[in-house]
């Protein structure tokens, strides 16, 4: 197949996105597909005369690989390098190549990658890619939509309010207690989330959440083990459990090597495990992501269980949780890529 990777863009999850998009690239081409890799925001900038063809020069085409840092991207110097200084989200040629495709693997994470849009725009054009669909997307995205038909759907999550930048309110107001976890509402890698212990740090949580959007999510702190349940075709995958060294689950713990154990499957009860996979399948269905997904999960010393959020375009990189997991049944790495597409194509066949 001609694949085409999709990765970069303008989210704060940017270089996780480029490692994914590199390493499924790398995978994809030793299972012998032609591949790109492409950075949506960037685009292919050389001129280009007939991109019918441009498969018969993929390695030329593509992107170098991308590495993470320890800190979030700086967006605004990403913006300057681009030649053409255009306004438009879609870099030079984005568009049209991914149209001479069999299909777009879409390795993008955070704003713009998983909020829908480029879903959407997609199917406008008619491009075939990887994931769930739109409307999924968007609704899953959003933390205070998702966690609203979370509590119509009877999925269990933390007790939580949204606020908006001009509705702020006091933790009084707000109804919770203290420890609390303030984060955006459609952010993604545990960027701008915070644990407020006291009134003092909440006040400067709310500051520090809002300078990443205008509404944010604030939720009962949940002292217990973190897990997370992978999702493919409405079939999950063994639970995995992850331990951060130390603090929680933040941006460097995610992605630096040694910074987090990581046990699959993890050491549960069977009984636990298998109601952790039940209700990751129910998140599924109740958002419409009827692809792929990976939900992540905490349970308190009393066993109970907290379904915090989806992601629909989960990572890809060494240290990413759904591999780990598909690795568990014997899936390795470029299976499991070429089982996503096999998997998304299933939507078109619908049609």
């Amino acid at each position: 197949m001609n694949i085409v990777v999709l990765a970069g863009g303008l989210s704060t999850e940017r270089d996780v996105s480029l490692i994914t998009g590199s390493m499924v690239s790398r995978a994809l081409r030793e299972k012998g597909h032609r591949v790109i890799m492409l950075d949506v925001f960037m685009g292919y900038q050389e001129a280009e005369t007939d991109i019918s063809d441009i498969f018969d020069h993929c390695q030329e085409a593509s992107v170098p690989e991308g590495v993470i840092t320890a800190k979030e991207p700086d967006l605004a110097k990403v913006k300057a390098m681009r030649k053409d200084q255009s306004d438009c989200f879609f870099g030079p040629n984005v568009i049209a190549i991914c149209r001479v495709a069999d299909f777009v693997f879409m390795a993008l994470h955070g704003e713009n990658g998983e909020n829908g849009k480029i879903q959407a725009a997609f199917d406008l054009f008619g491009i075939r890619y990887t994931g769930t669909g739109y409307l999924g997307s968007a609704l899953a995205m959003d933390k205070g939509i998702s966690k609203k038909m979370f509590d119509a759907a009877g999925i269990p999550t933390p007790h939580w309010i949204s606020m908006k930048k001009n509705e702020q309110k006091t933790l009084a107001e707000t109804g919770l207690g203290l420890p609390c976890v303030v984060k955006p509402c459609c952010g993604g890698s545990s960027i701008g989330v915070f644990i407020a212990r006291t009134e003092e740090e909440y006040e400067k949580a709310l500051r520090d959440a809002f300078r990443y959007e205008d509404e944010i999510v604030v939720e009962d702190y949940v002292e217990g083990r973190e897990f997370s349940v992978g999702v493919i075709d409405y079939r999950a995958l063994p639970v995995i459990e992850i331990a951060p060294v130390e603090g929680f689950y933040d941006y460097e713990n995610k992605y630096k090597a040694g910074s987090t154990v990581e046990t699959c499957p993890a050491q549960l009860p069977a009984a636990a495990a298998a109601r952790m996979q039940q209700i990751a399948v129910q998140v599924c269905e109740c958002l419409g992501l009827d692809t792929y997904a990976r939900m992540d999960f905490l349970l308190n010393d009393k066993g109970e269980m907290f379904c915090l959020e989806a992601n629909t375009l989960p990572g890809m990189t060494p240290t990413s949780l759904l591999p780990q997991e598909a690795a568990v049944t014997g899936m390795e790495f470029g299976d499991l890529c070429e089982k996503l597409i096999l998997v998304s194509r299933k939507k078109y066949e619908r049609d």
